[in-house]
């Protein structure tokens, strides 16, 4: 799955026809859109929906800023060198197209299931959009693949990683172990998913605000404390993306791919863009407008 010839024309070409279809509407519609996340934070109370669209974008995007912008673009560069950033970076600007298709999809084709619940996704506008059985076994094999892959990218790895760092900074004869930061988290996020999609709205748009502020200003520090290595990073990002010089390949077009790859895996594990959890959090929001859902 995560091969060249799959993964590749998956996200990269999919997203570029989209943008194309969409007359590039992640560049013409971007101040809207911005405008719309940063400053309107519309809602239509009148709208069936769960949670408000800010509190849908919050949920969005606390799964996507963090590890994936951390961890993965230095699993990137370890894998396929500094041109894999390059290859994040045409992901992320091609995958705009992709999440917002996501977005509509999964707030026009949302149900209301037994509880009077607004639920959507994939799952959903698979099933909706694509008639026949092909519909069906898509959207089945979308929500078995889904929880499969809920465990590894959406808990291990994130897990992981704060267990890790943690680590780092405390002494070696400590009591406190990797088990213990791992049986923490998994209370504190239990409370917040067990509470359901109107808590965890509450929780993510109480918290995504100053980890966004954090991740901003940290990445500042970075590039202000590194000014003078900037230029040449730059170059080395755009001389291997094309060459694959640090990759780790056997020969000249393995190695190419090898950057292509790495950067196009992190960077779906980064903004999610095709993996379609976007519109799973869009089809909660209380709104009749999925064009405008996907904007924002």
């Amino acid at each position: 799955m995560w091969g060249p010839w799959l993964l590749i024309p998956l996200l990269v070409l999919v997203g570029v026809y989209l943008t194309t279809l969409l007359a590039g509407i992640q560049f013409r519609r971007l101040g809207y859109g911005l405008w719309l996340a940063l400053f309107k934070r519309h809602e239509n109370r009148d709208s069936d929906g769960d949670i408000s669209h800010y509190q849908a974008l919050s949920v969005a995007l606390a799964a996507t800023v963090g590890v994936g912008n951390i961890g993965g673009v230095g699993a990137a560069i370890a894998l396929g060198g500094p041109g894999a950033l390059f290859w994040m970076w045409v992901t992320g600007l091609v995958g705009m197209a992709t999440k917002y298709s996501e977005a509509v999809l999964g707030v026009k084709f949302r149900q209301t299931n037994r509880k009077g619940q607004k639920t959507g996704g994939p799952q959903w506008y698979l099933s909706e959009g694509i008639k026949g059985p092909l519909g069906k076994v898509l959207a089945i094999a979308f929500a078995i693949f889904a929880v499969v892959a809920s465990f590894g990218i959406g808990n291990a790895v994130q897990a992981g990683n704060v267990a890790g760092a943690v680590q780092a900074q405390l002494p070696e004869d400590t009591f406190w172990t990797p088990a213990w930061t791992g049986v923490t988290i998994l209370v504190l996020v239990g409370l917040v998913i067990l509470g359901g999609i109107k808590w965890l709205g509450r929780v993510a748009s109480a918290l995504v605000p100053f980890m966004i502020v954090f991740y901003i200003a940290g990445s500042l520090a970075v590039l202000v404390l590194n000014v003078d290595a900037i230029g040449g990073a730059f170059a080395d990002i755009f001389e291997q993306a094309f060459s694959g010089g640090a990759a780790v390949g056997g020969f000249t077009g393995a190695a190419i791919l090898t950057v292509i790859r790495a950067g196009v895996s992190r960077g779906l594990f980064s903004n999610e863009s095709g993996l379609g959890t976007g519109g799973i959090a869009a089809a909660a929001a209380k709104t009749d407008q999925p064009v405008r859902q996907g904007l924002g």
